[in-house]
């Protein structure tokens, strides 16, 4: 009977209508997803110039260069700076404005939606308005430098490479605070109130309370900001082409922005492709890691 049954199950799988709703979008996704992923990688093991339709391989090529580039190296120094200071700045923002928020009483969905605000603007757009704000000739910083007397610390703060970085973080962590800070104000209405009032009764202050309580039911809300935030500066392009380009020099060319510059400025689809698959697997690990790490807390607390 048992055998009559699994006779009957491979004749009648097709009949399973939840395979054919599946169906359309598995065939999408292999054919912008999985197909141009395995293409990658084929990829980089060539030279190929992005135009030429002989494609030569040249085996780990790609990969043994980009271990002995320094500017490679810069690259993933930048990118591992940018993406620690983004997590950090932009978590700590954007919990310290959910916590702001959440204890307004009065025009509190006015300043959600100016908090929120930046968030809907793209990167170019973002970037173009931080240029304008920090021109050594007309910024906004640089003249309220003036206003207040502190005229000698004036600089270029786009070319200065001391200063490039910087301007990028600090600008980025203004565009998104706002989209985690919903995430984290979702969290936060989410605990119960009674839990607050009873470490009031036991004369638990504002400190001890969001030590004690508030942040460690945040957990999940944390998990989900810090993967977000770290993925998304691990792969930020559009902020870096418009604000510096990369520069000055190379000051803030991080492995996403090189993989442009290598394969589509130098015409070197192979190596850029190596590049991109490279960093494709710091992404998966770096994810995998905090997963596990921040789901691990969770369980914790």
């Amino acid at each position: 009977m048992s055998a009559s049954f699994v006779k009957t199950k491979r004749k009648t799988w097709w009949k399973d209508y939840a395979l054919w709703f599946i169906l359309p979008a598995f065939a999408l996704y292999s054919v912008f997803v999985i197909w141009p992923t395995l293409s990658s990688i084929n990829l980089s093991f060539t030279s190929w110039d992005g135009i030429n339709p002989d494609i030569r391989y040249i085996g780990f090529e790609n990969f043994k260069e980009m271990w002995n580039s320094p500017r490679v190296h810069n690259a993933l120094k930048n990118t591992i700076y940018l993406a620690i200071a983004l997590v950090l700045l932009e978590n700590i923002v954007a919990l310290a404005l959910a916590v702001l928020v959440d204890k307004v009483r009065w025009f509190r969905n006015l300043f959600r939606s100016i908090f929120y605000f930046p968030v809907l603007m793209s990167g170019i757009i973002m970037g173009f308005i931080w240029m304008i704000i920090l021109n050594y000739n007309f910024g906004v910083v640089n003249q309220l430098l003036d206003a207040i007397g502190l005229g000698n610390l004036k600089t270029d703060w786009l070319g200065n490479p001391d200063f490039a970085l910087l301007s990028i973080i600090l600008s980025t962590v203004w565009k998104a605070a706002g989209y985690y800070m919903i995430i984290y104000l979702a969290g936060l209405q989410g605990i119960p109130q009674e839990l607050m009032e009873a470490a009031s009764i036991d004369g638990a202050g504002r400190w001890k309370q969001f030590r004690h309580i508030t942040f460690p039911l945040l957990a999940g809300a944390t998990t989900v900001c810090v993967m977000l935030s770290m993925i998304g500066s691990l792969k930020m392009f559009d902020q870096i082409a418009v604000m510096t380009n990369g520069g000055p020099g190379f000051a803030t060319e991080t492995l996403t922005y090189i993989i442009y510059r290598v394969a589509f400025g130098e015409g070197r689809q192979g190596f850029g492709t190596a590049l991109a698959l490279v960093l494709f697997i710091l992404i998966l690990l770096i994810s995998l890691v905090q997963i596990k790490v921040l789901r691990k807390r969770e369980v914790q607390m």
